[in-house]
């Protein structure tokens, strides 16, 4: 039996490349199967509903009749609120300005830049760790997975001793986010919920000290705010704290991780690199549009009747927005297919767009710059061990679970 072309994106088989899938999907600008969400592929259209006030992120209002085959039981049994990502204005409007506050403009402008040099550190410390050069190197278990965490736990100021703590309860989550043919879902959940409880105790109990004695740290900034907007309860820091955490650690991952896959499949374009680091920032905005680290945008609902190329999308419906399709739309781009960091009109839906467009981009930028200009520059004739490598289970947050490589050194 021929499987529907939403099971086909859905299904692992076709993780390694579900771009053939996506020009099928962009055939038809509504895609809708009988009891399932509405999807869309297309750029523009994307591109307008994400700006449409009409539809909201609040999964309190999705129709009960209506059904999201990517709707997360365990998330709907967290005890901690929505965070700002699943909320609409002004909820959402108040929780991000608040947030924004500690992070960026304009009441932070150098928050992200003046971590350019601890990032490095980062890097060149990770880089220096690999081993073995010449034997089997796993570049996500290795590098991709703990520099965004690290990286985290910096910007919110957990103590360095605490650190190996905070890796192993975002490894829990985001394995959550992986469920894997074969396990037990009862136990995989209740790890997951342990995570979620020690994680926020210990923010708890972070947070209270903070509020005693606050630091330059972020979530002091947030814990002692009190602007126009007020402040923050303790539940709301809890769960924008573990917001940042997952979302911002996730997406970096996937965007490190697929983009040293492409560079190794280009590697004209990594010997470019290795010669001229400048050339991280174009090949990052390209990577974003390439094989951007979000696939779609699940859990999308339309709070009014919507009608997108004839088609009515009626209230209460669960809409879907593929934004790789679009990514790869060539209404939108020139030969899209085609990965080209010298590319010149390049406004990707990588990053979303919108109200709700990633709150971590100038961050998530900056570090997947500074990895892979320090990855070409010190790994000799690095070569894949696999290709294509296993990728993770999640259709929404795509990218590789482990990337074998080699390589004949490690410069200095």
């Amino acid at each position: 039996m021929t499987q529907s072309l939403l099971h086909q994106i859905l299904d692992y088989a076709n993780r390694a490349n579900p771009y053939p899938l996506y020009e099928q999907l962009r055939k038809t600008p509504v895609h809708h199967e009988a009891g399932g969400p509405y999807v869309i592929g297309t750029y523009h259209e994307i591109r307008s509903l994400l700006h449409d006030p009409r539809i909201s992120s609040d999964a309190r209002n999705l129709a009960s009749t209506a059904r999201d085959p990517l709707a997360d039981p365990a998330q709907e049994e967290s005890a901690l609120p929505p965070g700002f990502l699943k909320l609409d204005p002004p909820e959402h409007d108040r929780l991000r300005r608040m947030t924004n506050r500690p992070f960026g403009p304009p009441h932070s402008p150098y928050r992200v830049d003046g971590m350019r040099g601890e990032l490095h550190d980062i890097v060149s410390g990770l880089i220096d760790g690999i081993g073995d050069p010449g034997g089997r190197i796993d570049l996500v278990e290795q590098f991709s997975y703990p520099f965004p965490v690290t990286v985290i736990c910096r910007l919110l100021g957990v103590p360095r001793e605490d650190e190996a703590r905070f890796h192993t309860w975002a490894d829990t989550l985001a394995a959550s986010l992986d469920p894997s043919p074969g396990a037990d879902p009862t136990e995989r959940g209740k790890g997951a919920h342990d995570a979620r409880m020690q994680l926020g105790m210990y923010l708890a109990d972070l947070i209270e000290e903070r509020r005693k004695k606050p630091g330059e740290d972020m979530l002091s900034q947030l814990a002692t705010a009190k602007g126009e907007d007020g402040a923050m309860t303790t539940m709301e820091l809890l769960s924008t704290a573990a917001l940042l955490l997952i979302a911002g650690h996730e997406t970096t991952v996937n965007l490190i991780t697929n983009g040293m896959l492409t560079l190794l499949r280009h590697p004209d374009v990594l010997q470019r690199l290795r010669s001229d680091p400048q050339l991280a920032v174009p090949i990052v905005e390209e990577l974003l549009r390439f094989e951007p680290p979000v696939q779609l945008v699940p859990q999308r609902t339309t709070l009014a009747d919507i009608e997108v190329h004839g088609v009515t999308i009626p209230k209460g419906a669960s809409l879907w927005l593929v934004l790789a399709s679009g990514n790869r739309d060539p209404q939108r781009f020139e030969d899209p297919d085609r990965f080209d960091p010298d590319r010149r009109d390049i406004q990707h839906l990588g990053l979303g767009s919108g109200i709700h467009s990633c709150f971590g981009a100038p961050l998530a930028r900056l570090e997947a710059q500074l990895a892979l200009s320090e990855l070409a520059r010190r790994l000799e004739n690095p070569r894949l061990l696999e290709d294509p490598p296993p990728y993770r289970q999640n259709a929404v947050l795509r990218g590789p679970r482990h990337l074998p490589i080699s390589c004949e050194g490690i410069r200095p």
